[in-house]
């Protein structure tokens, strides 16, 4: 069977960094293995419900470039692709189970199911579960009469459908990640399957849709493990083979825990993909660096594209120990990234950013900029932040004038554009030259003209090479702008 892989977000919330990394992996393995990617949306939980938030999934997959052969956009032979749109195959799964007393119905009201979970026990454990052990003293279809559970049916009473768990059973399972996993079944819940409401949970629907779906491999996150073997059960009752699994494991903060949105934001680690775009991430840069964690090719090689992952990736490689998010490295795969691009690429980048900034740029003069700066820049925006290759400085760094002008920077800068003027070009190597002899000259050291030259003529203390700057900049840019600095920080 070809492999088939789904991503399966429910849009009760914006795509997070870590759902990016699973869409990625079912992504690579399809794509390497000639299969295909399917984007389903589970929106069965209305109660959590957010407006734009499935919109906000497809952008985000959409801008980092990862494509689904089937989804509620592209369409397919197996859709519809909305959870929401699919509820009589739920329906008839559901009465299946019911049918053959593997599900129960379950009439329970909201306080005496608190009351289920705040009992206390003599030993300190957890309070009990609804499960084998506690479902023939609560009010369901297998504790009550017949007569007694139509007559609720026919009432309208709200209930909801369980999943009736076997007692005493080892549910066993194969993961491609954590190898053979086993739970006793005695410590797994009569999961709800269907909601008063006639909605199914995701338990149920997504065991339905992937069977419907013909998918072959399910690449999760690790929270979705102690759900496992719920999932083997359902496929076993309703005569389905169970596909392989995969649960990736957790991306973790800086300092350690689930990445979770409250401890992202506090260590400045953004937490939704929007926000990455936002942040002007380079979405190649992005993806090559979440595939690496919990994944590694086996190589020293670390900066891949999408088509170099795809031909590598294997479920095989992924580890099951959580690993730690830094930004940092993030940062440096974005300029790895931004170093590699075409350079009428990287224009069109830079050029965006320019455009906001109000910003008109000739094409050959941006092109000589993104030499200068290509190597030295971590995001496509920091080109249109050095604004002093682009208009002359208006202001000039306090810290770099306490530290770097001195009582003769005037003088001497005033001496060197003269100097400047008169020489008939200004590259590099005059400009170099022409300072080095001033400061022989003047008996001080050439960084005692180099220093304030750079806040003259860029208003910062750090930037590309200062003379091939100059070059760039032109002679009578530099002179107008070393004669002004003078006469402002005299």
């Amino acid at each position: 069977m070809s492999t088939r892989v789904r991503f399966a977000p429910s849009p009760t919330g914006y795509l997070h960094i870590g759902g990016l990394r699973t869409a990625l992996y079912n992504v690579l393995l399809a794509q390497g293995q000639g299969g295909s990617a399917i984007l389903r949306i589970e929106d069965t939980d209305r109660s959590r419900f957010v407006a734009d938030a499935e919109q906000d999934i497809i952008t985000s997959l959409a801008w980092a470039g990862l494509h689904f052969d089937e989804s509620p956009v592209a369409g397919g032979d197996r859709g519809p692709y909305r959870q929401s749109e699919r509820t009589r195959h739920y329906s008839d799964a559901a009465q299946t189970l019911l049918d053959q007393g593997h599900a129960y119905l379950a009439f329970d009201t909201p306080e005496e199911l608190d009351t289920l979970r705040s009992t206390k026990t003599s030993d300190g454990q957890a309070p009990p579960r609804y499960s084998a052990s506690t479902r023939g003293s609560m009010k369901n279809s297998l504790s009550l009469a017949v007569g007694d559970v139509e007559r609720l049916v026919a009432e309208g009473v709200p209930h909801v459908i369980r999943l009736r768990v076997p007692e005493d059973e080892v549910v066993t399972f194969s993961d491609i990640v954590r190898g053979e996993v086993s739970f006793n079944s005695n410590e797994v819940d009569d999961q709800i399957l269907v909601k008063s409401d006639g909605m199914p949970t995701y338990h149920l629907a997504n065991v339905v849709d992937d069977h419907l779906m013909g998918i072959t491999h399910v690449i999760r996150g690790e929270e979705w493990l102690s759900s496992t073997p719920k999932h083997v059960l359902l496929y076993r009752f309703l005569g389905w083979d169970v596909p392989a699994m995969a649960h990736l494991p957790l991306i973790l903060s800086p300092t350690g825990g689930k990445l979770s949105k409250r401890n992202a934001e506090s260590q400045g680690i953004p937490v939704f993909v929007s926000d990455y775009q936002a942040e002007g991430y380079e979405p190649e840069a992005l993806l090559n660096y979440i595939a690496f964690l919990g994944w590694n090719p086996g190589t020293d090689q670390e900066i891949f594209d999408l088509d170099e992952l795809a031909g590598v990736f294997t479920l095989e490689r992924v580890g099951s120990s959580g690993v730690q998010f830094s930004i940092d490295k993030l940062r440096w795969f974005n300029e790895q990234h931004l170093r590699r691009l075409d350079a009428e690429v990287l224009s069109s980048r830079v050029r965006t950013h320019l455009d906001t900034a109000g910003l008109d740029v000739a094409d050959d003069y941006l092109s000589a900029v993104l030499d200068l700066m290509r190597d030295r820049i971590s995001f496509a925006a920091d080109v249109a932040a050095a604004r002093y290759f682009f208009e002359d400085p208006d202001r000039y760094d306090e810290k770099g004038i306490a530290k770097r002008w001195k009582d003769d920077s005037g003088p001497l800068l005033t001496a060197y554009a003269a100097r400047l003027d008169e020489a008939s070009n200004l590259d590099a190597e005059t400009a170099e030259t022409v300072l080095r002899d001033l400061a022989e000259e003047r008996q001080v050291g050439a960084g005692r003209i180099i220093h304030p030259c750079r806040l003259a003529v860029s208003g910062v203390t750090f930037g590309p090479g200062l003379f091939e700057l100059m070059e760039l900049l032109g002679r009578s840019t530099c002179v107008r702008r070393l004669r002004s600095a003078v006469t402002r920080l005299a």
